[in-house]
């Protein structure tokens, strides 16, 4: 018998946060517990058929039954930049300035490997989605968490990052819209970005994954719309969210040609592509009709008003959000991330995010994610006035 011992990298993580509410959904399901999951941002809604109709058709070609191109299908690239036009005005070289990615996340996972040496810096918000700090570490790299609060619009202060750091850093991390906290950025933010990279000389990695989850007539600036932003960085993107697909693993990167070679001749080390077939769907999902997500829209806003609303009717302090499926709010007075909700899982059957789990700054905040029916979500606030919340 021989001695299995983890690596460094991995002794040095916490439990990923995702895979803690699971277990926590388990043990509640296991007593018999009628779960209300308003945890994990995953979107019930299936994927639209006209998507699953290409997959099927694709899937049946032979030719798309060999190892795939590396970095993705040409096809594939081009209707990302044909989406980039039509949507944000922006010109790509389909061929240099993107990249396909088995999800948003594996490219985000892999960009520290192509650019960070051990003891560089990488910028990373905090609350944030875990993997841009668990990227960093295993590249060797150290994250350095610039906070997002409340009173700076959930936006990072750049001004406030010590020289030392900028002195080391290489790289920083953006998302907006903002998972968790719904937040959005503008254009004025997104040029300061621009002037601070070139100051720096930062790369900048924008998540774009919440692009078309907007509500109220609002769109979302891409970054790579701002003035001097392909010189500096790049954006990922995913059809999970947009189109229901996160089971078929299909995303992008696009911007500075540099950067997205770097990230490239990762990916050819480390994986083989993208199933083809999946990648014509994703042309379809790009270019074939769009009423779907119209109606998405029409759903997720009718859910976040029910959510919005019931909160509100049991004292909670909460803001509509214009973007995101999700709703970040102050835990009422006398509790902390954690323990409000613990309570909601053990009084109501309701699970929902901890703040503090996405990073320190997230203390005294919950996530609850729009991702059942409108119907459940009633039941949910219905269960936390039963409760006495």
């Amino acid at each position: 018998m021989i001695t299995i011992e983890q690596a460094d990298r991995l002794k040095q993580l916490p439990p990923y946060l995702f895979a803690e509410l699971d277990r926590k959904k388990a043990e509640a399901r296991s007593r018999g517990v009628d779960v209300i999951d308003l945890g994990v941002g995953d979107p019930d809604l299936p994927t639209p058929d006209n998507i699953i109709n290409k997959l099927a058709e694709a899937a049946r070609e032979p030719r798309y039954h060999r190892y795939p191109s590396y970095t993705g299908m040409n096809e594939f690239r081009k209707a990302v930049s044909r989406w980039y036009k039509k949507r944000a005005g922006v010109e790509l070289e389909p061929i240099q300035q993107v990249v396909s990615l088995i999800g948003s996340k594996e490219g985000i996972a892999h960009i520290p490997l192509a650019f960070i040496n051990p003891g560089d810096v990488v910028l990373v918000p905090s609350p944030a989605y875990p993997v841009y700090a668990i990227a960093t570490m295993f590249a060797g790299g150290i994250p350095y968490e610039m906070p997002l609060l409340k009173e700076n619009g959930f936006l990072p202060d750049l001004d406030l990052i010590p020289q030392k750091m900028l002195d080391k850093a290489k790289l920083i991390f953006l998302n907006y819209p903002n998972n968790p906290t719904a937040a959005l950025a503008t254009r004025d933010f997104f040029k300061t970005v621009v002037d601070f990279a070139e100051k720096y000389n930062i790369m900048v990695c924008h998540d774009f994954a919440y692009s078309e989850m907007a509500f109220d007539s609002y769109v979302p600036s891409s970054f790579l719309e701002t003035p001097g932003a392909m010189d500096v960085g790049i954006e990922f993107h995913s059809l999970s969210k947009t189109y229901n697909m996160t089971g078929w693993r299909i995303g992008w990167a696009a911007g500075n040609s540099k950067i997205i070679g770097g990230l490239g001749r990762i990916k050819s080390n480390i994986d083989s592509g993208i199933f083809e077939a999946i990648q014509v769907a994703g042309i379809e999902a790009l270019e074939g009709d769009q009423q779907c997500l119209r109606e998405m829209q029409d759903i997720y806003t009718e859910r976040r008003d029910v959510l919005v609303a019931g909160l509100k009717k049991l004292g909670i302090k909460v803001e509509p959000p214009k973007a995101t499926f999700y709703v970040w709010f102050e835990v009422p007075t006398g509790y902390n991330s954690a323990s409000f909700a613990a309570l909601l899982l053990e009084k109501s059957g309701i699970v929902a995010t901890p703040g503090n789990g996405f990073g320190a700054p997230g203390e005294g905040y919950v996530r609850m994610a729009l991702t059942v029916s409108k119907e459940r979500i009633a039941e949910a606030v219905d269960r936390m006035a039963k409760a006495g919340f």
